[in-house]
């Protein structure tokens, strides 16, 4: 008898339901996080090394490597939690795996990695090799059973990140070039510390003749970078420079101050912070300053950032932390010694306190983070505490607009002039955000020129004394050269600076940019004047020479100077030039033109 297909009973019968685990699985979806990891290798990984200095649409390569590397990173993060057809408790399960792996590997890392403002370095270096990782597992685990697969997943991931606690970081060059190291080898500072102080020689004989070339602070007497009465050649190939001396220093970004035969910088040895005196001859010390003080932000290092101060036979200077000295020059003796950041309860900001001493008339006057702090150059007293800047970096800086000299500083409002004798606030100037890290700059018809950096426009203002109060008009803004925190300077109608890694005209009728051409990485430059020549220190430890002209870039001559990143500003007294980094410094004598 046939069977009753439309039996009334069948139709209440509920129907049998697949379960989850019944159901065959769909494949891994795996080819898009192939491209993507594949993606990842190539511009974190092969593109810096096989193109280490290539600029492309403009941007160095190394920050397209950091920046395309997270984007691509991102996406393979993506496609594994939306579409990569995994379980979803192993895509929930491997994300934070991840995060847990970072925290984990956070309390075990060198504190080059893990602290100060270097703390993203963690996550942005190993999530991306952490993705790449991910990938691979998918790969290679398909057909293992869920137990293993989450095991080995757990171990890759734990170990990929855990690379990260056998290395450490010299910190980074302005285009996000790490300098990773073994974590056990020693530091260039370490090294410097265990072999101890060197004695101490006389001054020379001629220590405080004025030799018509001295170079009494931060960027020269003007703080503006140019050097006059010096003519050199420059025919490097037949007249090289010719090493006069070179000797290693402990870390610090300061400059260098000149007297007579008597060099002055700023360094750090282990927990003290150090004024040093070296003989302008043959680098020996003659004297140094210690302060129980130590200043450490782990992209730029440690040490100081200011450049002592010369004036009337005695030297100024601000450490990193705001103890502020004056030392008799001769000596080293102390005069007086203050603590700047307690003055202004102000606390250290990120990088350190950065600005050098300015000295007008009879008093003392720095920069804490923004906010002005003048003293009594003869007793240290506090005379007056300026307007709370908030942050900043850049030094104070001495203008004479409409007859009136004034102190020009920038903090997080922008720009102010400052009245010398009080700290009454005369002007001000709004900016946009940034670092505060650019010195003014003067034009030849008296108008300023400032940028806040971090590659930022450069805005003319002109400044006047009217009757109705102070008035600021802004001209124009370009970024004609727009500086991350390398100083520009001002010669015959243009401005000569940095865009990027590349060295930049900028006119400054109307802020057009001229040319830019060229790779220093993030160099500083002086102007020799009389020659039309930039004198650039590249980022790399070069000297280079190369014409302050308005059609293009000729890059004249060029030597190997130091090794090591090298951020701090070069100093030319008469035939020397005197370089340095974190590491080492070093003298030249440098040809000079014959007449």
């Amino acid at each position: 008898m046939a069977t009753n297909t439309h039996d009334p009973s069948l139709a209440t019968q509920p129907l049998p339901i697949e379960s989850d685990k019944s159901r065959p699985r769909k494949p891994l979806r795996l080819w898009p996080g192939i491209v993507l990891a594949a993606l990842i290798v190539l511009l974190r990984f092969i593109v810096p090394v096989v193109a280490p200095d290539a600029i492309i649409a403009g941007l160095p390569v190394a920050i397209i490597s950091v920046f395309g590397g997270m984007l691509a990173t991102l996406a393979v993060l993506l496609w594994w939690l939306l579409f990569s057809r995994a379980p979803w408790l192993e895509r929930l399960g491997a994300l934070a795996l991840m995060v847990l792996a970072v925290l984990v590997t956070y309390r075990l890392v060198h504190p080059s990695i893990a602290g100060g403002a270097m703390g993203a370095l963690l996550p942005v270096m190993a999530v991306p090799i952490m993705a790449v990782a991910l990938v691979a597992w998918a790969v290679g685990s398909r057909r293992l059973n869920t137990g293993l697969r989450w095991l080995s997943m757990a171990i890759v991931i734990f170990l990929v990140c855990g690379v990260f606690t056998l290395i450490r970081t010299g910190g980074f060059t302005g285009n996000f070039k790490n300098d990773f190291h073994w974590r056990w080898t020693k530091s260039p500072e370490e090294l410097l510390v265990a072999k101890g102080d060197e004695p101490t020689v006389a001054p020379p004989a001629t220590a405080t003749t004025n030799r018509g070339y001295d170079w009494l602070g931060f960027r020269g007497s003007q703080r503006d970078g140019i050097v006059h009465g010096v003519r050199l050649e420059t025919d490097w190939t037949n007249s090289p420079p010719k090493e006069m001396w070179r000797r290693p220093i402990g870390p610090g970004w300061s400059s260098f101050a000149v007297h007579g035969d008597l060099v002055y910088t700023q360094e750090q040895r282990g927990n003290e912070e150090i004024v040093a005196c070296y003989n302008l001859n043959d680098g020996k010390p003659v004297w140094r300053h210690k302060d129980a003080a130590r200043f450490y932000e782990s992209n730029g290092g440690a040490g100081p950032r200011g450049t002592p101060t010369l004036n009337n036979d005695r030297v100024y200077t601000l450490g990193a932390t705001g103890i502020l000295n004056a030392l008799d020059a001769a000596t080293g003796n102390v005069i007086w010694s203050r603590n700047a950041a307690a003055d202004t309860k102000t606390k250290t900001p990120g990088w350190g306190f950065s600005g050098s001493p300015l000295v007008i008339g009879d008093i003392v006057i720095v920069a804490t983070g923004g906010t002005l702090a003048a003293y009594d150059m003869n007793t240290g007293q506090p005379r007056w505490f300026g307007p709370n800047g908030g942050g900043g970096y850049s030094s104070p800086h001495q203008v004479t607009i409409n007859g009136v000299t004034q102190v020009v500083m920038l903090g997080d409002p922008g720009a102010i002039g400052v009245n010398p004798s009080d700290g009454k606030v005369l002007w001000q100037y709004a900016l946009p955000s940034g670092t505060r890290i650019i010195q003014p700059a003067v034009t030849e018809e008296g108008d300023l020129l400032l940028s806040v950096g971090d590659g930022n426009d450069v805005h003319r203002i002109a400044v006047a004394n009217t009757s109705g109060g102070w008035k600021v008009e802004e001209r124009w803004a370009s970024s004609g050269i727009n500086p991350f925190f390398n100083d520009f300077v001002v010669h015959k109608g243009h401005a000569f600076g940095f865009v990027g890694s590349e060295i930049a005209c900028m006119d400054l009728k109307d802020g057009s940019r001229k040319w830019n051409e060229g790779n220093y990485g993030h160099g500083q430059l002086v102007l020799l004047a009389d020659q039309d020549l930039l004198l650039v220190l590249t980022e790399s430890g070069d000297i280079a020479l190369v014409k302050a002209a308005t059609d293009r870039l000729t890059e004249l001559a060029r030597i190997p100077a130091i090794k090591g990143k090298t951020w701090n500003h070069p100093v030319v007294v008469g035939d020397v030039v005197l370089v340095r980094n974190g590491e080492e410094m070093a003298a030249f004598k440098l040809p000079v033109a014959r007449s």
